[in-house]
Protein backbone atom coordinates (compact mmCIF):
# COMPACT_ATOMS: atom_id res chain seq x y z
CA UNK A 1 0.00 0.00 0.00
CA UNK A 2 1.19 3.48 -0.82
CA UNK A 3 2.22 5.59 2.14
CA UNK A 4 2.34 9.49 1.78
CA UNK A 5 6.01 10.68 2.98
CA UNK A 6 5.24 14.02 3.36
CA UNK A 7 3.61 14.05 6.65
CA UNK A 8 3.15 16.84 9.90
CA UNK A 9 5.65 15.97 12.59
CA UNK A 10 7.70 17.48 15.82
CA UNK A 11 10.22 18.62 14.20
CA UNK A 12 11.62 21.80 14.68
CA UNK A 13 10.46 24.86 12.21
CA UNK A 14 13.05 27.16 13.57
CA UNK A 15 16.03 24.54 13.49
CA UNK A 16 14.86 24.02 9.95
CA UNK A 17 15.20 27.86 8.91
CA UNK A 18 18.50 28.29 10.73
CA UNK A 19 19.75 24.79 8.69
CA UNK A 20 18.95 27.00 5.55
CA UNK A 21 22.34 27.91 4.21
CA UNK A 22 21.72 30.99 2.04
CA UNK A 23 21.36 33.79 4.67
CA UNK A 24 19.08 35.77 1.93
CA UNK A 25 17.14 32.59 1.49
CA UNK A 26 17.25 32.15 5.41
CA UNK A 27 15.85 35.90 5.87
CA UNK A 28 13.05 34.91 2.84
CA UNK A 29 11.77 32.59 5.25
CA UNK A 30 11.78 34.12 7.99
CA UNK A 31 9.65 36.73 6.27
CA UNK A 32 7.43 33.89 4.71
CA UNK A 33 6.77 32.28 8.27
CA UNK A 34 5.68 35.41 9.54
CA UNK A 35 3.36 36.44 6.55
CA UNK A 36 1.78 32.98 6.18
CA UNK A 37 1.73 32.45 10.15
CA UNK A 38 -0.08 36.21 10.54
CA UNK A 39 -2.60 35.62 7.72
CA UNK A 40 -3.92 31.60 8.75
CA UNK A 41 -3.97 32.12 12.21
CA UNK A 42 -2.14 28.55 12.19
CA UNK A 43 1.12 27.57 13.63
CA UNK A 44 3.90 26.39 11.29
CA UNK A 45 4.31 22.66 11.24
CA UNK A 46 6.80 20.64 9.46
CA UNK A 47 5.54 18.31 6.99
CA UNK A 48 7.80 15.77 5.81
CA UNK A 49 11.73 17.06 5.87
CA UNK A 50 11.31 20.25 4.26
CA UNK A 51 8.05 21.67 4.00
CA UNK A 52 6.78 24.06 6.58
CA UNK A 53 2.72 23.86 5.94
CA UNK A 54 -0.11 25.73 8.10
CA UNK A 55 -3.18 24.43 8.98
CA UNK A 56 -4.38 20.88 7.40
CA UNK A 57 -7.30 19.05 5.38
CA UNK A 58 -7.91 15.36 4.70
CA UNK A 59 -8.81 14.68 1.38
CA UNK A 60 -9.77 11.82 -1.17
CA UNK A 61 -9.87 11.22 -4.44
CA UNK A 62 -12.03 9.08 -6.69
CA UNK A 63 -9.46 6.29 -6.77
CA UNK A 64 -9.73 5.66 -3.40
CA UNK A 65 -6.29 7.06 -2.52
CA UNK A 66 -6.86 9.66 0.51
CA UNK A 67 -4.22 11.80 3.00
CA UNK A 68 -3.42 14.90 5.00
CA UNK A 69 -1.76 17.66 3.62
CA UNK A 70 -1.23 21.32 4.96
CA UNK A 71 -4.09 23.91 3.47
CA UNK A 72 -0.88 26.11 2.52
CA UNK A 73 2.85 26.22 2.84
CA UNK A 74 6.20 27.27 1.62
CA UNK A 75 9.90 25.40 1.44
CA UNK A 76 12.83 27.40 1.03
CA UNK A 77 14.70 25.31 -1.69
CA UNK A 78 17.97 25.54 -2.34
CA UNK A 79 17.25 26.90 -6.03
CA UNK A 80 13.97 28.62 -5.34
CA UNK A 81 11.12 29.00 -2.54
CA UNK A 82 8.23 26.94 -3.86
CA UNK A 83 4.78 27.72 -2.32
CA UNK A 84 1.92 25.48 -2.20
CA UNK A 85 -1.75 26.71 -2.73
CA UNK A 86 -4.50 25.15 -3.98
CA UNK A 87 -4.65 24.25 -7.67
CA UNK A 88 -7.91 24.03 -9.69
CA UNK A 89 -9.12 27.50 -8.76
CA UNK A 90 -9.69 29.86 -10.89
CA UNK A 91 -9.26 33.09 -8.72
CA UNK A 92 -6.12 31.77 -8.18
CA UNK A 93 -5.03 31.98 -11.38
CA UNK A 94 -6.39 35.73 -11.66
CA UNK A 95 -4.35 36.69 -8.24
CA UNK A 96 -1.41 35.03 -9.58
CA UNK A 97 -1.44 37.72 -12.23
CA UNK A 98 -0.99 40.57 -10.36
CA UNK A 99 2.00 38.67 -7.72
CA UNK A 100 5.00 39.65 -9.60
CA UNK A 101 7.89 37.43 -11.09
CA UNK A 102 7.14 33.88 -10.56
CA UNK A 103 6.85 30.69 -12.26
CA UNK A 104 4.27 27.67 -11.78
CA UNK A 105 4.59 23.95 -12.12
CA UNK A 106 2.00 21.26 -11.87
CA UNK A 107 0.99 22.29 -8.01
CA UNK A 108 3.63 24.60 -6.71
CA UNK A 109 4.24 28.94 -7.41
CA UNK A 110 7.94 29.44 -6.94
CA UNK A 111 9.97 32.51 -6.48
CA UNK A 112 13.21 33.51 -6.57
CA UNK A 113 12.69 36.02 -3.62
CA UNK A 114 9.93 38.12 -1.36
CA UNK A 115 11.11 41.20 -3.04
CA UNK A 116 9.93 40.00 -6.01
CA UNK A 117 6.53 39.46 -5.41
CA UNK A 118 3.40 41.41 -3.99
CA UNK A 119 2.58 40.35 -0.41
CA UNK A 120 -0.41 41.65 -0.05
CA UNK A 121 -1.38 39.63 -3.40
CA UNK A 122 0.40 36.41 -1.19
CA UNK A 123 -1.89 36.86 1.55
CA UNK A 124 -4.86 37.01 -0.97
CA UNK A 125 -3.55 33.53 -2.32
CA UNK A 126 -2.99 32.45 0.80
CA UNK A 127 -6.75 33.03 2.27
CA UNK A 128 -7.67 32.34 -0.99
CA UNK A 129 -6.57 28.52 -1.40
CA UNK A 130 -7.87 28.11 2.51
CA UNK A 131 -11.24 28.66 1.60
CA UNK A 132 -11.35 27.31 -1.78
CA UNK A 133 -9.95 23.95 0.02
CA UNK A 134 -12.57 23.80 3.01
CA UNK A 135 -14.87 23.96 0.26
CA UNK A 136 -13.68 21.33 -1.85
CA UNK A 137 -12.91 19.26 1.44
CA UNK A 138 -15.46 19.75 4.35
CA UNK A 139 -14.55 18.20 7.56
CA UNK A 140 -16.56 14.98 7.87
Amino acid sequence: MYELKTKENDRSVIEFIESVENPKKREDAYRLLDIFTETTGFQAKMWGTSIIGFGSYHYKYATGHEGDAPLVGFSPRKAKVSLYFATGDERREELLKAFGKHTTGKACVYINKVADIDTEVLKKLILQSIEFLRKTYPNP
